[in-house]
């Protein structure tokens, strides 16, 4: 099947990693991690139904990658590394698995600045991907530390309006979230 025509209506297991199989084409290839065996079997679902042949799954951790050092061009993440209690060991392995010029390009959700205790600690702002987030200070640290170069963490302002759509859906109490937390583009290289 060509991969530009092959469906996206593949929505959750697997695809971010349908949209990374087009933009390798059909040279590249693709390897997706999930900690779940119902999400791999998912997606493995759906490889099927797209007739993709450049994707596999494989089930893991983020903070402890299923693949071989210096084996990837690039690594991306759409919004889980902030559900991570070990942020650094999650920079730490992206790095580990990286070619050397290897690239480390995700999305996550970033702390503007800290959040007070009673917010912290409410769990549906964990769930969604909030209570999480590291200061940007602190992503750059942490990026740092694992030995990546051209760090670059540029928040994407267009995502205030959106967290706050969000929070008072999920906790009316709540006001300016969007104080706190943005979403944010995060880029690395290994030298």
């Amino acid at each position: 099947m060509n991969r530009s025509s092959y469906p996206l209506n593949l929505i959750g297991a697997g695809f971010d990693c349908f949209l990374a199989a087009r933009a390798v084409g059909e040279e590249g290839s693709v390897i997706g991690v999930d900690m779940t065996p119902s999400m791999i079997s998912k997606a493995c679902e759906n490889i099927e139904k797209a007739g993709i042949e450049n994707v596999e799954f494989r089930l893991g951790e983020i903070e402890n990658i299923p693949a071989a050092d210096n084996s990837f061009d690039i690594v991306i993440s759409n919004c889980v590394i902030n559900l991570s209690p070990a942020k650094q060991k999650v920079y730490d392995d992206a790095f580990r698995v990286l070619k050397p010029g290897g690239r480390l390009a995700i999305s996550d959700i970033v702390a503007l600045r800290e959040f007070p205790e009673g917010l912290k600690e409410q769990i549906a702002l964990y769930t969604g991907c909030i209570s999480g987030a590291s200061l940007i200070s602190e992503v750059e640290t942490m990026l740092t530390k694992a030995g990546f170069t051209e760090i670059s963490v540029k928040p994407k302002e267009e995502s205030k309006s959106f967290i706050d759509d969000w929070s008072k859906e999920i906790a009316p109490d709540l006001r300016k979230l969007e104080d706190y937390v943005i979403s944010a583009s995060i880029e690395a290289i290994k030298p």
